[in-house]
């Protein structure tokens, strides 16, 4: 199991020479099992330039998953290339436990006056499956899901195949429990012995105390998670829209110094678009 960042940012893309290191491009993730079948998370405005790649390799048959339904995760499904070929199946899980809406949730990214397309005018060939609450197999992977602390709901992962485990809790607040979501230490036991943690870490303790309840986490907490969980690697995600390359590398070496000081088995990274992870 492999993972590539394909888009990083949170709330909107953002472009500029002080957003080049880590990208500007918002939520998308690519995870190809051991069989290279692959497997997309969230289609933020980072999926448009996997679409390409997808195309480029000849791949048929894709698998998407949806954590939530919020713009800046679906935004870039329009521009997708393959869902206009005929040739291509695309099963599509994720956002709830059901189907309900879940069409709709990709359907509305196309509809006029918006977008000129209708979705129901592309040509591959779509399947939409619930996502059951003691997971689900996706390829090779075993996909288990978790409550997200956010508006309007969503669901965290936890992808595993052959012993290695990555799991990702985007766009959740460590520090505020919103309906339907989990408590800190649920968290915790989800992400137990991960071998990497993908985790919303969009504001500092400073920009937290006005933006409580706005449903994202803060680095100290995502930190905390990491530590608690006794996870390997940490990976600091949904970068805030005006966070510059400089400010995170000065946060994540801040968060490295911790880990080495606390002799921590424990490494701190910052999501880069374009990375490719190996568990």
């Amino acid at each position: 199991m492999k993972l590539k960042f394909w888009g990083v940012r949170g709330s909107i893309p953002v472009c500029g020479k002080e957003y080049l290191k880590y990208g500007g491009s918002t939520t998308c993730l690519e995870i190809r099992d051991k069989n290279n079948d692959i497997l997309i998370v969230d289609c933020g405005s980072g999926v448009r330039k996997l679409g390409k790649e997808v195309v480029k390799e000849g791949i048929r048959k894709i698998k998407i998953i949806f954590t939530h339904q919020h713009t800046d995760h679906v935004l870039g499904f329009p521009f997708f290339a393959p869902i206009y070929d005929k040739r291509n199946e695309i099963e599509v899980a994720g956002c709830a436990y059901n189907t309900d809406g879940l069409r709709e949730i990709v359907a509305k990214t196309m509809r006029p006056p918006s977008f000129p397309v209708k979705f129901d005018e592309i040509d591959a060939k779509f399947n939409f499956v619930s996502m059951r609450r003691v997971g689900l197999k996706m390829n090779n992977i075993f996909v288990f899901p978790i409550e997200l602390s956010h508006p309007n709901g969503g669901l965290g992962y936890r992808f595993e195949e052959d012993g290695k485990s990555i799991v990702f809790l985007t766009d959740n607040e460590l520090g505020y429990i919103h309906p339907g979501g989990r408590s800190f230490n649920d968290y915790v036991e989800f992400a137990k012995n991960a071998d990497i943690l993908i985790a919303d870490a969009d504001y500092t303790d400073d920009e937290y105390k006005c933006r409580k309840g706005w449903g994202h986490s803060t680095y100290n907490q995502a930190f905390e998670l990491a530590v608690k969980a006794k996870v390997r690697k940490l990976y600091f995600f949904h970068h805030n829209q005006d966070r510059t390359d400089k400010e995170i590398d000065k946060i994540l070496l801040h968060f490295s110094k911790i880990a080495k000081k606390q002799n921590l088995n424990l490494r701190c990274f910052a999501a880069m678009e374009g990375e490719t992870l190996n568990p």
